[in-house]
C-alpha cells in the first residue's frame, strides 16, 4: 500500500510545474516546494507533542510506502506559522521549521534551542534494482557536534557512544539493525528505511590493498599489495603477492591457492556452511606496509573466523577467535600520519574459515562528529524526530510512534536452562527433575532445534524415536512448575507437507532453491524460507505451527535465524537477491525488516489462538517496533571468549536504548573452542572462570538464560568438582528470585511508563560526561549499578561511580561518594554491584519458581542518604488483564531528612490478588556497612492491607 497526502496536496503536485517556495497547508502538517535543492518537495507532519515526520522527495510524486515500524497516525494539534523565509509547526515541547529556499529542516525544543539541524542535502542517487528505480539517500545532521549518540540496535564491537563511530545496520546472526538513535541533547531520530544503512561515514569500507582507498596504500618489498605466505603444518606451501586480503564469502574460496589446500573431512552440524574441517594445520601470514597519504584515524575492520592476530609495527592490536562458520567484523583504529609508514602483519589459522580486511579514509573532524545516515534503497528521505526532557522521555516518544512494549509473563524473569541441544524427551525432563531435586530455582526449560527427523525441517513434527510423547513432555514440565520454550524456524525443506503447501500458494522464496544451495545437516538438504510480506503467508505459517505445536501446550517460542539466515556465508549481494521478490519490493529494499514482520505474524496468531495468555517470543534479530510483538531479543551465536563477554555489555545497553527492553544472551557464549569442548585439563580453570563471570553478568540482565554448545551448561554440570563455583551460581539464581518483586516492577514499568530495564549510564547521569563512553557498566533498573568482570584472572576492577548520586556496595553495604572511580574488589565468585543512595528495593521470599509464593512476605531495602521513590507493581503475571488495568501499584517514598518511609495506598487490583501482605523494612545507612539480608526484619514490620502507612527509621 502507499500512503498519500491529502487530495489538495496531491492536486498541487499533479497540476504541473510548482511555483517557487510553494507552501501547501495539510491537516497534519505542511508540504513545501523549495526554491532550490535536491528535494522537489519537503513534507513535515506532526505525530504528537514534539514528534515530527520529515519526508524529502526527489520528485513531485508524494507517494511513499507505509511504514512497517511506525503504527501511529499524525495529529492536527499544532500551531502553524509562516514568516518570509520559513514555515514552522509548533507543539508545546517542540517546533519543526522548514526553510523555503532549500527545504532545510531543523527541530527546536520548547525554549527555542536547536536540537537537530540538517546539513545541506546531498543529491539523490537513482539506482535500479531488479528493474525498479530507487534512490540511494544520505542525510547529515548537527555537523561538528559533541553530543552523545546511542541506540541503533545491537552491535558487537564494544561501541557505546556512537559519536565519531561508524556502524553498519544490516541484519546478521549477531548484529541487529534498528535505525533509531537517541541523543543526550533530548531527541531521538528514527530513520524510516529498511535497506542496509550506515551510521557515520556514508562511504562503504573498502578492501585495503594496492589501490583500495585514496589515503591508504599497501606495499610489500616495494611492490603494490600484500605478501602472503601459506603454510601447511610448518611447511611453506605458497608465497605470493596479493592485491587485497579477501576470503570473505563462500564464493571467494575459489581464489585459494591449490598448493595450499589442506585435506578436509565433512563438518558436523557446528560447521555450518563450511567446506569441511581441515585435517592438516594451516596458517596464512600477510605482511604489508601501510602508506598513509592523509593524517587522521583510519578505521579498519577485520572480517574473520577461526584464530587471527594483527600486529602494527610489531604491537598486537587484535587477537580474536570465532567459530569458522560464523565470521564477523572486529574493529580497530590506527592513528596514522601522512608519509609515515606502518608495518601490518596478520596471522591467521584458516580452518576453512573466512577473512577480509577493510578500511576507511579519515573524515574531516566536523563530519566525523555528526549524525549521518545513509541508505542503499529508498523512495525518499523519510525520518521521524521525537523530543523529550531526557532519554526516557525520548524512548517514550519512540514507542508512541512504534508501539508499546508488551509486558512479558512474570516467569520470563526467572532462570532459564537451555542447551544446544536436548536430543531426547528424557534428557530434557531429567534436567528439570534434577533442578527440582537439587532445589535450584528454575522457571523455563528450552527445547532447541532438530527435534524432528533430518529430512523434515519445517514439518514441526517430532522424531517419535526420541520424543515419543511431546504432550506428556509438556505436561510433566508443567507438573514440575516449569515452562517450556520450543525452537521454531521460518525455514522449510520443500519436500515437507508444510513447505509444499506454502510453495503452492507462492509463499516460499524460490531463489535459494534455484541456486541449488544445501544446508549443513547430514549430507545437506535443499532449503528455503517462507516469505512473510503478505498476511495470508503469515497466517498460513502460523496455522501450521498452531496445529503442530501450539495446541500441544508449549509456553514460548524461540524464533531462530530470522535475519533470514538460510546460508550463513553468502555474500550480501546474494542475500539481497535471494530475499526477493516480495510484495513490498526487492530484497535490497526490505533487507532489514524481515524479523519485524515475521514476529508480528507470530504474535498476532498467538494472541488470537490464546487470548488468555501473554505470548512470549525470543527472536535472534529485530527491527524498529519489535517491542510491540511480545518479543525479546538475544545476541546470537557469540563465541565463548572474554572479548565476546565484554562486547555483550554495550550490545545489551544499546539494544535497550533502541526502545527494546527485553534482551538476553547465551551465558558462557554459544560457540566453544575445541580446547573447551575436549575438556582439556589445562584449560578447565579458564572455562569455569569465563562461565562464572558470564553467569554473574547474566544474573543482572533483563532475561537470565544459560545456553550454548558442549560442554553442557546446566549449573550442576558447570560447577561439577568446583564447589565454590557451584555455590556462587546457585547463589546468583537464588538472589535473582529474591529480587523478583523489584525486577518485575521494573519490567512492568516498561509498559506503564515506557521504561528501560538495562540502562546506559547517560540515561540517569547525562550531566557526568565521564560516563558517556563507559562501555562495561550499566544501571539495572533505577537502583543498581552493575560492573561485570570481563578479564581473565582479575580480582578487582575499576568502577566509575557516576556523579549526581552516592553509592552503596551491594555486597558489603560500604558507602561511597559519587563522581569518582574506585578499585572494586572482585574475587572470582563476586560481581561488583552498587546501589544508588535513595533507592528502595523490594525483595521477596526464597522460591523455586516465580509463581510459588504470590502472597509471600516483602522486605523493603531502603538505602538512605538521599530522597527516593519506587513503585512496587504486581498483576497476575500471565494474562492480558494488565492491559485492562488489572494490576496493583504501591507508591513507596523515602524522605531522608525526616527519616520516614511512606508506603502509599495501593492503586488498583487484579483477580487473585492477596488483600494483605507482610512487609518489613531494612534501612541501609552510610555509617554502617551491612550486607543485604533478605529475611524478614522484626524491628520494622507490618501487615499491609492497601492503606497508606508510614515507617520511621
Amino acid at each position: 500500500m502507499l500512503r498519500t497526502l491529502t487530495m489538495t496536496a496531491v492536486a498541487l503536485c499533479l497540476a504541473g510545474p510548482a511555483l517557487a517556495s510553494e507552501v501547501a497547508r495539510l491537516p497534519h502538517g505542511v508540504l513545501v516546494t523549495p526554491d532550490a535543492g535536491p528535494a522537489k518537495a519537503v513534507r513535515v507532519l506532526v505525530y504528537g507533542d514534539g514528534q515530527f515526520r520529515v519526508t524529502a522527495m526527489p520528485a513531485g510524486d508524494t507517494r511513499v510506502p507505509d511504514s512497517l515500524m511506525v503504527i501511529a497516525d499524525p495529529v492536527e494539534d499544532f500551531t502553524f506559522a509562516q514568516t518570509g523565509d520559513a514555515v514552522t509547526l509548533s507543539t508545546a515541547t517542540g517546533t519543526a521549521e522548514v526553510r523555503l529556499a532549500d527545504g532545510h529542516v531543523r527541530v527546536l525544543d520548547a525554549a527555542g534551542a536547536e536540537l537537530l539541524s540538517e546539513s545541506p542535502r546531498t543529491p539523490f542517487q537513482p539506482v535500479t534494482i531488479q528493474g525498479r528505480t530507487f534512490q540511494q539517500i544520505s542525510q547529515q545532521f548537527n555537523r561538528g557536534t559533541d553530543e552523545g549518540f546511542y541506540g541503533l540496535g545491537q552491535h558487537q564491537n564494544r561501541q557505546m557512544n556512537y559519536n565519531g563511530e561508524d556502524v553498519e545496520l544490516a541484519q546478521h546472526n549477531m548484529d541487529i539493525a534498528v535505525p533509531f538513535v537517541v541523543s543526550t541533547k533530548g531527541y531521538g531520530l528514527l530513520w524510516d528505511n529498511e535497506s542496509i544503512t550506515r551510521f557515520g561515514d556514508p562511504r562503504p569500507p573498502q578492501l585495503i590493498g594496492a589501490d583500495a582507498t585514496d589515503a591508504l596504500k599497501v606495499t610489500s618489498n616495494g611492490q603494490p599489495g600484500w605478501q602472503a605466505e601459506y603454510y601447511l603444518g610448518d611447511t611453506l606451501a605458497v608465497r605470493q603477492v596479493e592485491p587485497v586480503i579477501n576470503y570473505q564469502y563462500l564464493r571467494d574460496q575459489a581464489r585459494w591457492p591449490e598448493a595450499a589446500k589442506a585435506t578436509t573431512v565433512a563438518s558436523g552440524e557446528s560447521g555450518q556452511n563450511t567446506q569441511g574441517v581441515a585435517t592438516q594445520s594451516q596458517r596464512v601470514v600477510w605482511t604489508g606496509t601501510l602508506q598513509p597519504e592523509a593524517d587522521g584515524v583510519h578505521k579498519l575492520r577485520l572480517y574473520s573466523s577461526s584464530y587471527v592476530r594483527v600486529f602494527a609495527d610489531g604491537k598486537e592490536v587484535l587477537n580474536r577467535w570465532r567459530q569458522n562458520w560464523n565470521p564477523w567484523y572486529h574493529n580497530f583504529d590506527l592513528p596514522l600520519s601522512a608519509g609515515k609508514p606502518v608495518e601490518l602483519r596478520i596471522e591467521w589459522e584458516p580452518n576453512q574459515g573466512y577473512i577480509a580486511l577493510f578500511g576507511s579514509d579519515p573524515l574531516a573532524d566536523e563530519d566525523r562528529h555528526s549524525l549521518w545516515l545513509s541508505s542503499e534503497a529508498a523512495e525518499a528521505i523519510d525520518y521521524y524526530v521525537v523530543t523529550g526532557q531526557d532519554m526516557d522521555g525520548v524512548i517514550a516518544g519512540y514507542r508512541d510512534l512504534t508501539g508499546k512494549a508488551a509486558l512479558m509473563p512474570k516467569w520470563a524473569y526467572g532462570f532459564w536452562q537451555s542447551r544446544q541441544r536436548y536430543d531426547t524427551q528424557d534428557q530434557l525432563l531429567d534436567v528439570v527433575r534434577e533442578y527440582r531435586r537439587r532445589r535450584i530455582p528454575l522457571d523455563n526449560i528450552v527445547l532447541d532445534w532438530r527435534y524432528w527427523t533430518d529430512p523434515t525441517w519445517g514439518s514441526h513434527e517430532f522424531d517419535a524415536t526420541r520424543f515419543p510423547d511431546p504432550v506428556k513432555m509438556v505436561e510433566e514440565v508443567h507438573q514440575l512448575d516449569g515452562r517450556i520454550m520450543i525452537s521454531v524456524w521460518p525455514k522449510f525443506y520443500p519436500t515437507t507437507k508444510n513447505g509444499q503447501e506454502l510453495d503452492a500458494a507462492g509463499f516460499l522464496y524460490r531463489r535459494p532453491l534455484e541456486a541449488g544451495q544445501k544446508d549443513w545437516v547430514g549430507p545437506g538438504y535443499a532449503n528455503t524460507y517462507y516469505n512473510p510480506y503478505t498476511k495470508p503467508a503469515r497466517d498460513m505459517y502460523f496455522r501450521q505451527i498452531k496445529e503442530a505445536l501450539v495446541d500441544k501446550g508449549f509456553d514460548a517460542w524461540w524464533m531462530d535465524a530470522v535475519e533470514p539466515d538460510w546460508h550463513s556465508n553468502l555474500s550480501v549481494e546474494e542475500r539481497k537477491y535471494q530475499m526477493g521478490p516480495t510484495a513490498r519490493g526487492p530484497g535490497a529494499f526490505v533487507f532489514n525488516s524481515y524479523p519485524l514482520i515475521h514476529a508480528e505474524g507470530m504474535a498476532d496468531g498467538l494472541r488470537d489462538a490464546q487470548p488468555d495468555r501473554r505470548p512470549f517470543i525470543l527472536t535472534r534479530s529485530g527491527f524498529g517496533g519489535i517491542q510491540r510483538t511480545s518479543s525479546a531479543l538475544w545476541s546470537g551465536d557469540v563465541a565463548a571468549r572474554w572479548d565476546d563477554l565484554r562486547d555483550q555489555i554495550s550490545a545489551g545497553v544499546n539494544i535497550s536504548l533502541s526502545g527494546i527492553p527485553n534482551w538476553t544472551h547465551d551465558i558462557g557464549g554459544f560457540a566453544v573452542e575445541d580446547r573447551y569442548t575436549r575438556a582439556e585439563p589445562e584449560h578447565l580453570p579458564e572455562w569455569r572462570e569465563l562461565n562464572l563471570r558470564w553467569f554473574q553478568f547474566g544474573a543482572w540482565t533483563p532475561l537470565f538464560r544459560s545456553h550454548g554448545e558442549t560442554p553442557y551448561r546446566e549449573v550442576y554440570e558447570l560447577g561439577k568438582d568446583d564447589p565454590a563455583m557451584y555455590r556462587a551460581m546457585v547463589g546468583l539464581i537464588e538472589q535473582r528470585y529474591r529480587l523478583l518483586p523489584y525486577i518485575y516492577s521494573v519490567a512492568a514499568d516498561t509498559y506503564w511508563q515506557d521504561g528501560t530495564i538495562m540502562r546506559g549510564l547517560p540515561m540517569d547521569f547525562a550531566a557526568d560526561r565521564e560516563v558517556w563512553g563507559v562501555d562495561d557498566q550499566y544501571m539495572f533498573g533505577p537502583a543498581f549499578l552493575v560492573a561485570p568482570v570481563t578479564e581473565r584472572g582479575a580480582t578487582s576492577r575499576q568502577v566509575r561511580l557516576p556523579a549526581g548520586a552516592d553509592w552503596y556496595d551491594w555486597r558489603s553495604g560500604a558507602f561511597h561518594r559519587g563522581g569518582q572511580a574506585i578499585t572494586a574488589p572482585a574475587a572470582r565468585e563476586e560481581i561488583p554491584v552498587y546501589v544508588r543512595a535513595g533507592a528502595i528495593v523490594p525483595t521477596g521470599p526464597a522460591m523455586q519458581h516465580s509463581a510459588e509464593q504470590p502472597d509471600g512476605p516483602i522486605v523493603l531495602h531502603v538505602f538512605t542518604g538521599a530522597d527516593g521513590a519506587f513503585t512496587w507493581q504486581e498483576d497476575d503475571g500471565t494474562t492480558h488483564g494488565y492491559q485492562q488495568g488489572q494490576r496493583s501499584a504501591v507508591p513507596i517514598s523515602w524522605n531522608d531528612a525526616a527519616g520516614t518511609l511512606t508506603i502509599g495506598a495501593r492503586q488498583g487490583s487484579w483477580p487473585g490478588m492477596a488483600g494483605q501482605r507482610a512487609i518489613s523494612v531494612r534501612f541501609h545507612q552510610p555509617d554502617r556497612a551491612v550486607a543485604p539480608d533478605f529475611s524478614e526484619n522484626g524491628e520494622h514490620s507490618l501487615t499491609y492491607d492497601g492503606t497508606a502507612v508510614t515507617v520511621r527509621r
